[in-house]
């Protein structure tokens, strides 16, 4: 079921003409559908975490149409039914069902249904604050509610204007609203997986990047070069930490330059990066490596006095068919550390 919304198309609000032609659509609520109004076991338990409990009674209104809504309801127990009026086909939501989500995400959304608790239970209330509490615990959860929240939205709306033949200013609107918004969204996810400092990719992006490739069998024909810099505490007990950021950025500059359009440069948190390059050719890897070393020397020797660039120690290895990644991870992590045991500014190779 399609929260509420005051938008008026041939006479009748979004919500209603949603209604109906969800009628023609809907089929079992399975929450793995992006359409389905039900919440998945992970998103449930996230909002149960933040959201206000509130317990009803049969009878009892949740709102009216038109009344200015700006918080979601999801169903822990009990049945609520929607009546939007007219002719149209009312709908029943069960637990885990939600509804009003477009008074959540738009603000102030004028409900187009009456909303009548049908059988006592529990409700899970989230407003603003909860929202933002929903966010700081897990915005990658709570992005993948939204966006199939917001498709279902747009993907009915679009079916309604398909079958009206027409589209009023205000639907547009509402439309216009929501794609924003699905691009703040998309944006916001992709900062979950970006280092706020370099740039780069962080931990969960390249983690989200292997397991895809994990997935899809394409590991093999990869090399990974693990690097670290060289006496990097020093940089910050002797300059402090603002001096210790810029190299770290200058490090994410150099990465940047000598990755190609399918390589992946990361920080995988602290002063330590990796690449992870397509090819395996071990001359190529070695001048990727070599030019890389150069290329922090003579950084370091321009700018030494705030140091804006460390010395660098690699590890590397090509991936090869039989292992997993944790295999390969280690191999090259082995590489590095003989790296940094043997004094730095080095590559260590481990096949």
């Amino acid at each position: 079921m399609l929260s509420c919304g005051s938008n008026r198309l041939g006479g009748r609000g979004v919500g209603e003409g949603v209604a109906a032609i969800a009628q023609d659509v809907a089929g079992t609520r399975d929450p793995g559908d992006p359409h389905s109004p039900a919440l998945t076991d992970a998103e449930y338990a996230l909002f149960a975490q933040v959201a206000r409990t509130r317990r009803v009674e049969a009878g009892q209104y949740l709102f009216r149409r038109g009344d200015l809504g700006t918080a979601m309801f999801v169903i822990a127990s009990g049945a609520v039914d929607l009546d939007f009026g007219d002719d149209l086909v009312g709908k029943r939501l069960a637990a885990r069902e939600f509804l009003g989500e477009l008074g959540l995400l738009i603000g102030d959304h004028a409900r187009s249904a009456d909303a009548t608790v049908a059988e006592s239970g529990v409700l899970l209330e989230l407003g603003r604050v909860e929202f933002d509490a929903l966010a700081a615990r897990d915005p990658q959860l709570l992005t993948q509610f939204l966006r199939r929240a917001i498709m279902r939205v747009v993907f009915n709306e679009q079916a309604l204007i398909a079958r009206l033949r027409r589209r009023n200013q205000e639907l547009q609107s509402t439309l216009d609203t929501l794609r924003a918004t699905a691009h703040r969204l998309n944006q916001t996810e992709a900062l979950t997986r970006t280092d706020e400092l370099t740039g780069l990719a962080n931990r969960r992006g390249f983690g989200t990047h292997i397991e895809q490739r994990r997935r899809n069998s394409t590991l093999a024909g990869l090399s990974l070069i693990l690097i670290d810099c060289d006496r990097f505490k020093h940089v910050n007990d002797t300059h402090g930490h603002l001096a210790g950021d810029r190299v770290l950025q200058s490090v994410a500059n150099l990465l940047r330059a000598v990755a190609g359009p399918e390589d992946i440069a990361c920080r995988l948190g602290g002063d330590e990066f990796c690449l992870l390059v397509h090819g395996d050719r071990r001359e190529d890897l070695e001048r990727m490596a070599d030019y890389i070393l150069a290329s922090a020397r003579a950084l370091m020797r321009m700018h030494s006095n705030p140091p804006q660039m460390t010395t660098l120690s690699l590890g590397a290895c090509s991936l090869g068919p039989g292992q997993n990644w944790e295999h390969w991870y280690t191999q090259a992590d082995t590489a590095l550390y003989r790296a940094k045991r043997l004094g730095g500014d080095r590559v260590e190779w481990q096949d």
